[in-house]
């Protein structure tokens, strides 16, 4: 079996080298010999070091017969599209780790690929299965919901901050530093790039056709240290969590900061990894822990899904099912999402402030449940309070009222939390 590889950047190499390298254990598992023949990208003159034949033709690797499997990895969203449409219209077999690709074409894709084997597990959470997980190991079960740490950079950057008490801007800087952020991290911190996974698992498991501008996107831009003080003092980590939730015939999906409690399984990945939390009807909570990313740990899934072609000559179903789900499912209305919600409020130290804000709040139905005050100089103060469960809407119309406070001297911030 032959491979063309369209991207011999990190990934691309890793895939390249480890087919090389692996041979052996790789062509046993697979049945066959599974050998990577060409490699196309755009500078020639860079160094890639790889073994394979190096072109800046894609049409060349396209429009070979006698290769059987393209491997996508150009990072992007229309022009891949082209290409793996063609790709699939020669009757090739595809495998991607493109999560932005499948976040806007992922059901154009399924349609296109028909019986095609078209293979992705390494566009959610690197060297993670859970594609696999969701798709085989759980099909037995309705997914009740689906809790993820799927970006490394932030997961990084908020673990710092909480461990260490470094600043916003300073633990960017060291990221981009290291490599973990690109020079302009705004895919990364502001969300993006874990919304683009969640669409992909939310797909898997209900069926919901939705793109990155039907949910909520938050990013961690705005995670101060008086966040952290209030996350210590209640026994809170902070992280960037992706969550997709089954609520009656309704499906949440959002992806921003929240305070999570530090008893729960999924707070305690830190670092440059990735976590996923799945909870089945039947099987309970399932964990999934390992590299996001990372050049050989994305290979791996990459080439896990070679080796799945190989043996099984089509793919299993793209998006998980082999016809249409039954139930009725819709994207739940951002205003209508419920959960808890943390308010740091930056007020005048005077009398009647923390009173006139709990009137906005109970006019919406808000409540408070926990509640700090730690002074800023000698005129003002950070008031920083939870609430019990409350309606996204409500909570918002209330964060409009206060802010036009004479006592509020910043722009309120809004963190929710899942207990």
């Amino acid at each position: 079996m032959k491979v063309g590889i369209i991207g011999v950047g990190t990934v691309g190499a890793s895939v390249a080298n480890i087919l090389r390298d692996n041979k052996d254990i790789i062509t046993a598992r697979a049945g066959c010999e599974i050998t990577p023949v060409i490699g196309v990208v755009n500078n020639l003159s860079k160094d890639r070091d790889v073994t394979i034949e190096l072109t800046d033709d894609i049409e060349k690797v396209l429009n070979d017969d006698s290769i059987d499997i393209i491997v996508e990895l150009m990072g992007g969203i229309e022009k891949p599209y082209e290409v793996v449409k063609k790709a699939l219209a020669n009757g090739k077999a595809v495998v991607t780790a493109n999560k932005a690709l499948l976040a806007y074409h992922r059901y154009e894709l399924q349609d296109l690929a028909g019986n095609t084997p078209f293979e992705y597990e390494a566009a959610v959470a690197g060297g993670i299965p859970i594609i696999n997980a969701l798709r085989e190991g759980l099909t037995a079960n309705h997914i009740l919901s689906i809790r993820g740490i799927m970006n490394g950079t932030c997961n990084y950057m908020l673990t710092k901050m909480i461990n260490e008490g470094v600043d916003y801007d300073t633990i960017l800087k060291e990221s981009q530093e290291l490599g973990y952020a690109e020079a302009d991290p705004t895919f990364d911190v502001g969300g993006f790039d874990a919304a683009h996974k969640l669409l992909i698992l939310g797909s898997i498991a209900y069926g919901i056709d939705a793109k990155p501008e039907d949910i909520l996107i938050e990013g961690i831009q705005d995670i101060a240290p008086e966040d952290i003080d209030f996350a210590n003092e209640f026994d809170y980590a902070i992280k960037l969590l992706t969550i997709a939730k089954k609520v009656g015939s309704e499906i949440e999906l959002r992806v921003h900061p929240v305070f999570i409690p530090n008893s729960e399984m999924i707070s305690k990945v830190e670092g440059v990894m990735n976590g996923v939390s799945v909870i089945g009807d039947k099987v309970g909570e399932t964990m999934y822990y390992g590299p996001g990313a990372g050049g050989d740990a994305t290979a791996s899934a990459v080439i896990a899904n070679i080796v799945d072609i190989a043996r099984r000559g089509k793919g299993s179903p793209m998006l998980g099912f082999e016809s249409t789900y039954g139930e009725d499912l819709k994207l739940m209305s951002k205003d209508d999402i419920q959960t808890k919600y943390y308010l740091r409020l930056r007020v005048e130290d005077k009398v009647g402030v923390l009173a006139r804000i709990a009137t906005i709040l109970g006019n919406k139905n808000i409540s408070i449940e926990k509640m700090m005050q730690k002074p800023l100089n000698r005129t003002c103060a950070h008031i920083l309070l939870s609430t019990h469960t409350s309606i996204e809407k409500d909570v918002v119309e209330a964060l409009i009222e206060i802010e036009k406070m004479a006592d509020i001297t910043a722009k309120p911030v809004m963190i929710r939390i899942e207990d």
